[in-house]
């Protein structure tokens, strides 16, 4: 049920060792290595680089959600001469200066995870429906009425589509009220702890938290249980290796939609590297499928392929 589906023609397939050759550098900058997922989708990456040709060098920088540091990453590996470059865009937009340039280089560039304005092509989670089928359990689990919080994160579009898919599926329900949908959970675990504190603060009354991302929402879980506040239903996206524990122990955290980040990584270079033997993508926005995890299915969930 888990094992996330290509859609037809996502996949590229890899032959030829003659042209092995052609791939000898390859660099990766992504939101922050202090976030297992990108972890994930460096080591994914790397795998399929080495797949096609095992003496390729593969560099992975963290911009930790810095667009001035990422340019500089940028500019970077165009200097260093790499053939590809895979970037999670700390602003999907801005980062298309960036993006002309390596480009105007010969280098092949594919968003991750985010699009990445300009770019070859994108691999990325469907991220709206991620937010729809998180929201959706919460909402169902809160009988459809109650205050809720979005507990918002970087304006990455991963995040903003995120959203966007929870407020569509709260907003069919008018005994939902939405306390707040801005506040920033900085993506971690320190961040989602700050931000579910100054909620519980203001808000006597809140009956589910969704968080953009699965550190968030077990900082969320920490601050509620620091402050004695229970009952409430929290939800995610990620899919990642402590939302496993956490689903199987004494947390309030109750679903997350899942990611593939390691199977992510490795079609983004697939995908790149059809492109520079000619082969584009027929749809260069490709959508990998999302699946609810919660305490009931948890323990035939696989976790994050490796």
């Amino acid at each position: 049920m888990f094992k996330t589906l290509l859609l037809a023609g996502a996949a590229i397939a890899i032959t030829g060792a003659a042209s092995a050759k052609d791939l000898k550098s390859v660099g990766i900058t992504v939101g922050s290595l202090g976030n297992p997922y990108f972890v994930s989708v460096g080591q994914g990456a790397t795998e399929a680089v080495h797949a096609i040709n095992p003496a390729a060098k593969v560099t992975i920088a963290s911009a930790d959600y810095d667009l001035n540091k990422q340019f500089t990453q940028i500019d970077n590996f165009i200097a260093a001469g790499v053939d590809m470059i895979l970037v999670n865009a700390a602003d999907p937009r801005a980062i298309a200066p960036a993006v002309k340039r390596a480009q105007a280089a010969g280098i092949v560039v594919v968003g991750v995870d985010v699009a990445a304005a300009g770019a070859d092509a994108t691999v990325q989670t469907n991220n709206t429906q991620a937010g729809e089928i998180s929201c959706q359990f919460l909402a169902d689990k809160i009988n459809h009425k109650g205050n809720v919080v979005i507990e918002n994160g970087p304006q990455v579009s991963a995040v903003i589509d995120r959203v966007n898919g929870c407020k569509k599926v709260f907003s069919a329900y008018p005994g939902i009220k939405i306390l707040s949908s801005d506040q920033d959970g900085k993506g971690s675990r320190d961040g989602g702890m700050n931000a579910m504190q100054g909620y519980l603060t203001r808000f006597p009354d809140i009956a589910g938290v969704f968080a953009i991302n699965d550190p968030q929402a077990i900082g969320s879980d920490l601050a509620a249980h620091q402050l004695n506040r229970g009952g409430i239903v929290i939800t995610s996206v990620d899919g990642a290796p402590d939302i496993v524990a956490a689903l199987k122990g004494p947390t309030m955290v109750q679903a997350s939609a899942s990611q593939d980040p390691f199977g992510m990584g490795k079609l983004a270079v697939q995908t790149g590297y059809g492109i520079m033997e000619g082969k584009k993508p027929a749809d260069p926005m490709i959508l990998m499928p999302s699946h609810l995890v919660t305490r009931e299915n948890v323990g035939s969930y696989p976790g994050w392929s490796h």
